[in-house]
């Protein structure tokens, strides 16, 4: 009970009408993307649109400033380039190529463009303890204005939401969330702290975690529960009973 209360006053819940959309859809994770279709890339977004999905996607801010579609903090694991993606512009980074693709690496705005208000985006905001956190958000914030179509940023760092909460209000913001190993009493704690000074309208939480006490007192007080990545059957069964939209990905031959 005394949780209860303090989460109601520490991070209350949105208004329905802010958050309704989220569980209208399944969202494709990082894009439609398989074994010729890289992910976060224009082309697994178009596929995703096109079959009817909402997109999840990710950003990093690149050394320009600028917010591009890029989940890992280095180049390696999906480009020929090594090194760290701050260290290179928007400019620099679209001339690099995805696994061995024609696909490059797209800024924020493009696919914006590209999915064009057409399917719903969920936008995780990559960070480290580096990472400025108030550039990272402005930036992402200016891509967005005037865009209509329905969206929201989210992130495992609190910090990102709280930016929004204080900033940007009516952004409607996500905490993502990973118990993992850390289900402990200081585990339960920090989750619970992080809640407090995300304050978000909706968790992103993993499919593995389900189900979870915390997710479950966070839905029945009105914030959505998105669970990702789902990919295997059971995940899906898992997720039809403890979340309200599914972060997915489909076997890379079905995507080829």
């Amino acid at each position: 009970m005394p949780f209860a209360l303090l989460d109601r006053w520490c991070s209350p819940p949105p208004d329905p009408r802010k958050v309704g959309w989220i569980g209208g859809h399944d969202y494709a994770h990082r894009g439609l993307h398989g074994a010729v279709i890289p992910e976060n890339s224009l082309a697994a977004f178009r596929l995703a649109v096109e079959e009817g999905y909402g997109v999840e996607l990710d950003v990093q801010r690149a050394g320009d400033g600028t917010p591009v579609v890029f989940h890992d903090g280095e180049l390696d694991r999906l480009t020929g380039e090594t090194g760290s993606v701050f260290r290179r512009s928007a400019a620099q980074l679209a001339g690099i190529t995805l696994g061995g693709t024609a696909e490059t690496i797209p800024s924020l705005r493009q696919a914006l463009n590209q999915i064009a208000g057409r399917a719903p985006v969920l936008i995780e905001l990559k960070s480290s303890r580096s990472t400025r956190i108030a550039a990272l958000c402005l930036a992402v914030r200016r891509v967005l204005e005037g865009y209509t179509g329905s969206h929201a940023v989210m992130s495992f760092d609190p910090r990102v939401s709280r930016w929004y909460h204080r900033h940007s209000p009516h952004t409607v913001r996500g905490l993502v969330v990973s118990e993992g190993e850390d289900r402990a009493l200081p585990g339960k704690l920090r989750r619970r702290l992080a809640l407090w000074q995300a304050r978000p309208d909706f968790l992103a939480y993993d499919v593995r975690d389900l189900p979870s006490r915390f997710a479950a007192a966070q839905r029945k007080r009105g914030l959505p529960v998105a669970t990702w990545t789902v990919r295997r059957p059971e995940h899906h069964a898992r997720a039809g009973l403890h979340a309200d939209a599914v972060i997915f990905e489909r076997p890379a031959e079905e995507t080829a």
